[in-house]
């Protein structure tokens, strides 16, 4: 595990558990009972939090809370990102106030993309697609970074003197002037909602994956400061790529697009990675390995919600009984089934999406 996580980096967490040690996330084994109906949390793909307790107590008492996540827009949407809208989804759904920001400052500054197409990304493939997966508009704040409302901005250029520059390079390493700025927006998106020309006081949850953590851990310093609720956060697990490794918008190889044309998608799982065997042979006698698949992956995340079925999956698996070119059609099957209705899903929610954006 690196002394340092990379919030606009590549690396791959191999131990997830090492986290709770080093960076002071918490296990969110707790909750597991509680919220097993989420499948993330029963399965523990959401495996940690930062002050979860309070988010809880608010659901609990149904009193006031609100979910803030960003989107970065850089490319196609794909199963990786489906399963934070996922995330969004189940939070409005507990009754959060939703805050979706568009991180178009930070894709002008850190990946050199124009702001226009920045837009057009946020919109076609992410806007439509989380209204398609179940987003509601009621509760909704979608806004741009690079165009939203003035008190945002004056609190944002506050921050930098709730900061030092030796206390962004202990966090973030090296720096430029493009990541301080991005930072301290990240950090006035996290606590806007708390303003009183927003949401208010109240708790705010931010769903990540253990990279942003940096983020979070400035952000809570600096709420401190401000006498703020500290943000409380929680951490998921990420899907490898369909040949194993991280699963990038940049090697469509690697992912399976929400928009993709179902018949390519069902090629792209009949050469994906799995967790068989070299011959028929040893996998009857050593069984398959599907920790190490990635059909296997696509079940646990996306396309099997019935533990049992699962379990029935995992274990003639493991036993040699399953084979990988049967667990693959089954695969491409689910998953050919899933983006015909999802397709259809997409064009109904454009008046939807019309009205978020006041067009």
């Amino acid at each position: 595990m690196p002394a340092k996580l990379d919030p606009w980096g590549s690396m791959k967490i191999e131990n997830y558990e090492k986290l709770f040690a080093e960076f002071g996330i918490e296990p969110f084994e707790k909750f597991k009972e509680k919220f097993k109906d989420n499948r993330y949390v029963r399965r523990g793909i959401i495996f940690g939090h930062r002050d979860f307790e309070r988010i809880a107590y608010a659901v609990q008492k149904k009193e006031k809370f609100a979910m803030m996540t960003g989107l970065m827009p850089s490319g196609k949407f794909h199963f990786g990102h489906k399963m934070v809208a996922d995330e969004i989804i189940w939070f409005q759904e507990l009754g959060a106030e939703t805050y979706v920001c568009v991180a178009d400052i930070e894709a002008y500054n850190m990946r050199d993309i124009d702001l226009k197409q920045a837009r057009k990304l946020a919109v076609e493939e992410y806007l439509l697609n989380y209204i398609a997966l179940g987003l509601k508009g009621k509760n909704l704040n979608f806004y741009f970074q690079s165009s939203y409302k003035i008190p945002y901005y004056l609190f944002r250029d506050t921050l930098s003197k709730r900061a030092t520059f030796n206390e962004l390079r202990g966090i973030y390493g090296e720096l430029s002037p493009g990541k301080i700025l991005s930072v301290l927006t990240q950090v006035a998106d996290i606590l806007h909602p708390q303003l009183d020309e927003f949401s208010g006081r109240m708790p705010v949850v931010v769903p990540v994956g253990s990279d942003q953590d940096p983020h979070l851990r400035l952000t809570r310093d600096i709420a401190a400061k401000l006498n703020f609720i500290l943000p409380s956060s929680t951490y998921h697990k990420f899907m490898e790529g369909l040949q194993g490794g991280k699963m990038s918008s940049s090697d469509p190889k690697s992912y399976i697009s929400l928009t993709e044309n179902p018949k390519d998608a069902v090629k792209k799982i009949m050469r994906a990675k799995t967790g068989g065997r070299n011959t028929a042979e040893e996998q009857k006698e050593l069984g398959g390995i599907p920790g190490q698949c990635m059909v296997y992956e696509f079940f646990v995340y996306h396309l099997i919600d019935d533990d049992k079925e699962l379990h029935e999956i995992y274990h003639e698996c493991k036993s040699g009984n399953l084979r990988c070119g049967d667990c693959k059609k089954k695969c491409a099957d689910l998953m050919e089934k899933f983006l015909y209705a999802h397709r259809e899903k997409r064009e109904k929610s454009r008046n939807v999406v019309a009205q978020i954006l006041g067009n």
